[in-house]
C-alpha cells in the first residue's frame, strides 16, 4: 500500500511537518515531552512535509509499481485541444495555445497535434486549415452533431478514446468557461495530473518534463509544476497569455477525420442561450485602459470611462479597486484576474506588481503612467510618463475631443 508513513520512534513532534503541508494532511499531538506527528485524511502525498522534516521521521511509501504506473517512452507528441464557438469557429486561445505549443514540439523533436471537435455543420476545411496555419503539423478532426451540445462529458469521451489510443506526452486546453470544465474531466478518467491556469510554459532541458507555472497563494508566489509519473502531462492557460502567431497558410500538414464513440451521448439539452457578460469582452479587447490605486478616487472613474471611449477601448483595473469596490471582478486584470493582450494598454495609476504585470505578458504596447519614476510598470512599459495620471488623462481626452 502506498502512503505517507511516520516513523513514531523518531519524531520530535516539532510542528515544521504540518507548518509546510498546505492541505491539512499532518496534525501532530499528545501531550508535552510526547507529541507526535499523524497522517490525515487531508494528505496528498505531495511530499511537502517530507523535506520539512529535520530528523527524517517522515517517507512516503509507493507500492510496487508505482513508479512505473505506464510505459513513459510510449508517449510521445503534443495536442492542443482547439475550442471551437457555438458557429464551430476556433477560439483565439487554441491559436495561443498552438503557438507556444509549436516551440516547445520543436524542443522536444516531436509532433503538434491540434483536436477539433465540430458539430455536424459545414463540411468546409478552413477551421483545421487554420490550426495548420498557426503550427499543427496534424488535425485530428471530428465532425458529429453530438457536440453541438457543448457537453463536456461527450467531449471528454471523446478526447480520452484518442489519448488512450495515439499515447500523447502532453495535452494542452485554454482556460475558457468550457475548457475548465472539460479538462479536469478528461484527466480524472485518465488518472492523470493537471495544472490549471498556467502563465508559464516550458520543457525541463534535463528530464524532458513539461514545467508548468501558475500563481499560487493568491498570486503572491509563483508555483512550478511537473508530472512525473503519468501521462499525459496536461494543463490550462488562460487566454491572453501566449500571442497567437502569425499564420503561414503555405505550412502543410495532415487533417485525419476520426469517430466519436457511438455510445457517447449529451446529458443535457440545450433549452436556451442567454447573452455573454460584459466580462467576456476584456480578455479580447484591441485597446484597454486599465486603472490602478494611483487614480486616487472612486471619483475618477468616469474620467477613465470617458478615456477609454474616446479611445474605443475597454476598461481594466487591478486587484485593490476590485477589493474597494470600485469596479467589477470580471475587469481585473492580472494572474488572478484576467490575462490580456490588447494591442494598446493605457496604464494609469498602476505600480506594477508581478502578478499585475504577468498578467499583461501578451500587450504589444504598453503606455504607462505613474507619478513615481520607479514604479515597476515602466520595465514593462514602451512609452513611459513620469507624472499625475489624471491630470494626464485629462489631457489627453481634450486632445481626443479636440
Amino acid at each position: 500500500m502506498s502512503g505517507l508513513t511516520i516513523d513514531a520512534d523518531a519524531c520530535v513532534g516539532c510542528g515544521r511537518c504540518v507548518r509546510a503541508c498546505g492541505s491539512a494532511g499532518v496534525v501532530v499531538e499528545g501531550e508535552r515531552g510526547a507529541r507526535r506527528a499523524r497522517v490525515t485524511d487531508g494528505c496528498i502525498l505531495c511530499g511537502a512535509c517530507v523535506d520539512a522534516c529535520p530528523v527524517d521521521a517522515i517517507s512516503i511509501e509507493r507500492a510496487a509499481g508505482d513508479a512505473a504506473l505506464i510505459d513513459l517512452s510510449a508517449h510521445r507528441d503534443i495536442w492542443v485541444f482547439a475550442q471551437t464557438d457555438a458557429e464551430d469557429r476556433v477560439l483565439d486561445v487554441a491559436f495561443e495555445l498552438l503557438g507556444r505549443a509549436r516551440e516547445l514540439a520543436d524542443e522536444r523533436g516531436c509532433a503538434l497535434v491540434a483536436l477539433l471537435a465540430e458539430g455536424a455543420g459545414d463540411p468546409g476545411a478552413s477551421s483545421a486549415r487554420q490550426l495548420v496555419a498557426a503550427g499543427a503539423d496534424t488535425v485530428l478532426r471530428c465532425r458529429d452533431e453530438r457536440f453541438s451540445s457543448r457537453d463536456a462529458g461527450v467531449f471528454a469521451e471523446w478526447v480520452c478514446a484518442l489519448v488512450r489510443e495515439r499515447k500523447p506526452e502532453t495535452v494542452l486546453f485554454g482556460a475558457t468557461v468550457f475548457g475548465r470544465e472539460l479538462a479536469p474531466a478528461v484527466a480524472v478518467r485518465l488518472q492523470t495530473g493537471l495544472t490549471a491556469d498556467c502563465t508559464v510554459l516550458a520543457i525541463d532541458p534535463e528530464t524532458g518534463l513539461l514545467q508548468q507555472t501558475r500563481p499560487a497563494f493568491g498570486g503572491n508566489l509563483m508555483a512550478t509544476i511537473v508530472c512525473p509519473r503519468r501521462r499525459p502531462q496536461m494543463a490550462t492557460v488562460r487566454p491572453g497569455v501566449f500571442a497567437a502567431p502569425a499564420p503561414d497558410p503555405s505550412r502543410a500538414g495532415e487533417v485525419v477525420d476520426v469517430e466519436l464513440d457511438c455510445g457517447a451521448a449529451p446529458r443535457m439539452r440545450v433549452l436556451s442561450v442567454a447573452g455573454s457578460a460584459a466580462g467576456d469582452s476584456i480578455a479580447t479587447a484591441e485597446v484597454l485602459v486599465v486603472a490602478g490605486r494611483g487614480i486616487g478616487s472612486k471619483k475618477r472613474l468616469p474620467l477613465v470611462r470617458e478615456l477609454a471611449e474616446a479611445l474605443g477601448a475597454q476598461v481594466g483595473c487591478t486587484r485593490p479597486l476590485v477589493e474597494a469596490g470600485w469596479l467589477e471582478g470580471w475587469q481585473q486584470v492580472g494572474q488572478t484576474g484576467v490575462s490580456v493582450a490588447p494591442r494598446v494598454l493605457l496604464s494609469l495609476g498602476v505600480s506594477g506588481a508581478i502578478q499585475h504585470v504577468a498578467g499583461i505578458s501578451g500587450a504589444q504596447t504598453v503606455i504607462a503612467v505613474n507619478d513615481d519614476p520607479a514604479a515597476p510598470i515602466f520595465a514593462s512599459a514602451q512609452y513611459k510618463v513620469v507624472g499625475d495620471c489624471v491630470s494626464f488623462a485629462e489631457e489627453l481626452l481634450e486632445l481626443l475631443r479636440a
